[in-house]
């Protein structure tokens, strides 16, 4: 159905020139969030007060979630550390939807990652579901069609009760959405700790692929062109604080409550997507966004903001879910499925056929003008005049005080050097079940097999491997691969390292997939701004990020912030999720993170050190956090991926897998239960040449390493490639599919039933 009228009641709201004539009038900014320099502030910029709809929109877009008043000038960081060779094939970068990459053959790659964190909480499967939907409309707004999905979750104590209530919801939302609209989820993360407890992080990531010349951006120009809302009707869902404008300010009849968090239909969003791709395939916009987080008020001031800056809405042409809504409530109503487009007018009855074919409802609400304004009206009268920048783009920017933590000298003086280290085989091997089978190294198949890895028929590779890859070109083979890393425990110890840890993994991740990285978003998860240490933390993070990004060549392309995330006074660890994409001209030579033949040699690329601080050891064997998080090598990472790359184009390898999170011990039990194929390792070559003992050799997590298995007939290929790139490199074991399991020569044997055993039933135990 198509309509460009709209059904609802005719409610009273405040108009400007009551603004003008009742400039006492008291407003309920703080109850929006608002503090009083804000209000006064918005006073100023108006030279009055404002309307109770312009009081909705700055108080909304002026929020942290969408100014990111307290982040800013921070992540200018990211801009300001490039160089020419990281812009090269940056297409789009911060400041869009969506970053966007050029992967060659006249293809593009556009993606990024976004926290829905709070409402993950309230309640699981709506917070989640809706973190899918709305991520995926911002690859849309790109001009993109959507190809995967991932997402990086941390929970709270796997013992708590109230953690399987959250697990349970976030995974079976995600899964709901995410595989009614076809699309695959080909990787992520899941953590459990306790630090996460009433704070759970829900972090979904997104991706699309598009031509060149099908590129869509977030503007409003060309005076005349039609403003469209087009998808989902506008509903009282995720509106949140408006409720108070609803109910204690501006109207005694409606609801007094509306819900806060949104409610996702994904099989709208799947309609949606289709006539977005057609009305692109058509020429038939000119600038195009997403509704999310704060709806129509985002929507329009940043179309204006981004265009000629002029804009004339007539807000009760918004078609209607719920008749009893404010106009301040349509302004701030995050209802999900819904986009907004410029139009020609010569184009918008091609437009209209289009949305109609689909059964889009579509309502031109207004156009573009050359006032410089943006002007809305609510049935003939004016609500909101304002100019769109001091909205969207302008808004108010804190140099936050900072504080070197109290806490982390003593913390960092804790080191894991104390912790006893077995020297016996029966305790290693012991410990190496314990940590197999604990909640953060465990199998996540009971979560991950929920979701569908294969749906479109272009992926390559997914869990269990270290990075998801998907086709982008059936003919040549072109395709991309993606993984998403952090540790909180390393950040809680040393943020600037920990930032970069998660960078160095992520990168490393897709190196071992034969991909070549190419592009950063983040999701960076921090406790309150208002807390001087969180900001320090928060500082060191964002800057270890920029500095790091500039050592490995790599643009940021986008992301988001997420503070706040704590319960009472207590923050969660800092927690950058860090998400890096990568090119390979040909899916056909990716890479595996397991063995599959009998017979290989098995190498281990780069140094072991005596870094067990913050570890998967420390904290499962030992209930310990404290010391500093390992040494990150940016140039020793950029080399390793650059000998994987050349290893994989020369079909010199056939398996590989990074070594962190449980070290040498966990990626070989990983590599073995990949296909099953066993293996016989030695550890003396590596306690002799690095200078470690055996508990260390297994399980410390030294940075910059990764495990290859090699047919013996390529041995001298690739050593000599190794030599070539001083890349420090040991034969520790042969691969042997008649073994059934992981053989340490001289210290213990763990079959490979025992190892699924204590690997597979974590999870299932705690959720099933």
């Amino acid at each position: 159905m198509t309509a460009v009228s709209n059904t609802s009641s005719h409610g009273v709201a405040d108009t400007v020139s009551n603004a003008i004539a009742t400039p006492g009038k008291e407003q309920p900014y703080g109850a929006l969030g608002l503090k009083a320099d804000e209000y006064a502030k918005i006073r100023e910029i108006l030279g009055r007060r404002p309307t109770s709809g312009e009081l909705a929109m700055y108080s909304v877009m002026w929020s942290e979630h969408c100014s990111y008043k307290s982040s800013k000038m921070y992540l200018r960081q990211f801009g300001d550390k490039v160089t020419p060779a990281m812009k090269k094939n940056l297409m789009v970068g911060m400041g869009e939807n969506a970053g966007v990459l050029d992967v060659g053959e006249g293809w593009a790659v556009t993606f990024k990652i976004e926290s829905h964190n709070h409402p993950s909480y309230i309640e699981p499967f709506q917070g989640a579901a809706t973190g899918v939907g709305g991520i995926v409309r911002d690859i849309i707004s790109m001009g993109a069609r959507p190809v995967a999905v991932m997402d990086a979750l941390r929970f709270g104590d796997i013992n708590d009760p109230d953690t399987a209530r959250v697990v349970h919801g976030v995974v079976s939302g995600i899964s709901f959405y995410g595989n009614c609209l076809g699309l695959p989820n080909i990787g992520g993360e899941t953590v459990f700790d306790r630090v996460y407890q009433g704070n759970p992080l829900v972090n979904a990531l997104s991706v699309g692929v598009l031509r060149h010349e099908d590129l869509h951006l977030a503007n409003a120009r060309g005076v005349g062109n039609q403003v469209v809302l087009f998808g989902a009707r506008t509903g009282g869902d995720g509106i949140g604080g408006a409720s108070i404008l609803a109910s204690d300010t501006f109207s005694a009849g409606g609801p007094t409550k509306r819900p806060a968090v949104q409610v996702g239909d994904p099989f709208a969003e799947k309609v949606l997507i289709e006539c977005c791709l057609e009305l692109f395939a058509g020429k038939l916009v000119e600038g195009i966004q997403d509704l999310g987080a704060a709806g129509i008020s985002c929507a329009t001031s940043e179309l204006a903001s981004n265009g000629d800056g002029g804009m004339f809405i007539e807000l009760e042409k918004v078609l209607l879910r719920d008749p009893t809504l404010t106009a301040e409530e349509i302004l701030m109503s995050e209802s999900q499925e819904r986009m907004m487009a410029i139009v020609t007018p010569e184009k918008l009855a091609g437009f209209l056929a289009v949305t109609k074919k689909w059964d889009v409802e579509t309502s031109v609400l207004g156009e573009v003008t050359d006032t410089g304004r943006l002007i809305i009206n609510w049935h003939g009268e004016e609500i909101v005049n304002v100019l769109p920048r001091t909205v969207a783009v302008d808004g108010p920017v804190y140099e936050r005080p900072l504080a070197y933590p109290t806490w982390i000298d003593a913390l960092q003086a804790d080191t894991a050097s104390v912790l006893p280290r077995a020297l016996d085989g029966e305790t290693l091997r012991e410990q190496f079940l314990d940590l197999l089978g604990s909640p953060n190294l465990a199998d996540p198949s009971w979560i991950t097999d929920q979701y569908d890895h294969y749906v479109q028929g272009n992926t390559a590779l997914s869990f269990p491997d270290d990075g998801g890859m998907i086709r982008v070109d059936e003919e040549s083979g072109l395709g991309f691969a993606i993984a998403t890393d952090a540790n909180g425990r390393y950040c809680q110890l040393d943020p600037y390292r920990g930032a970069q840890l998660a960078l160095a993994e992520a990168y490393r991740n897709v190196a071992a997939t034969g991909a070549v990285p190419a592009g950063v978003s983040d999701c960076l998860n921090f406790g309150s701004p208002e807390n001087p240490e969180v900001m320090w933390q928060f500082r060191e993070a964002v800057t270890a990020l920029a500095d790091g990004c500039l050592e490995l060549e790599i643009p940021v392309t986008g992301g988001n912030v997420s503070f706040y995330n704590q319960t009472g006074d207590q923050p969660i660890h800092p927690t950058p999720v860090v998400a890096v994409l990568g090119v390979i001209d040909d899916v056909a030579r990716r890479i595996p993170s397991g063995w599959q033949d009998d017979g290989h040699n098995i190498y281990l690329l780069g140094e072991t050190r005596l870094e067990l601080d913050g570890s998967a050891w420390a904290g499962v064997v030992h209930d310990h956090l404290g010391g500093r998080p390992p040494v990150v090598d940016l140039g020793k990472e950029k080399a390793l991926a650059g000998l994987l790359h050349a290893a994989s184009k020369e079909a010199l390898i056939d398996s590989a897998h990074d070594l962190s999170e449980g070290g040498l011990a966990q990626a070989l039990a990983e590599a073995v239960m990949r296909f099953g194929v066993g293996a016989r390792v030695w550890l003396g070559d590596i306690c002799g040449r690095d200078g470690v003992d055996a508990s260390t050799a297994l399980f410390s997590e030294s940075a910059g390493r990764v495990i290859v298995s090699v047919p013996r007939e390529d041995d001298v290929k690739f050593l000599g490639l190794c030599a070539g790139r001083y890349i420090p490199v040991l034969r520790i074991g042969v691969t042997d599919n008649t073994l059934h399991a992981l053989e340490v020569q001289d210290v213990f044997t763990a079959t490979l039933s025992e190892m699924r055993n204590r690997h597979q039933s974590r999870l299932p135990a705690a959720f099933a």
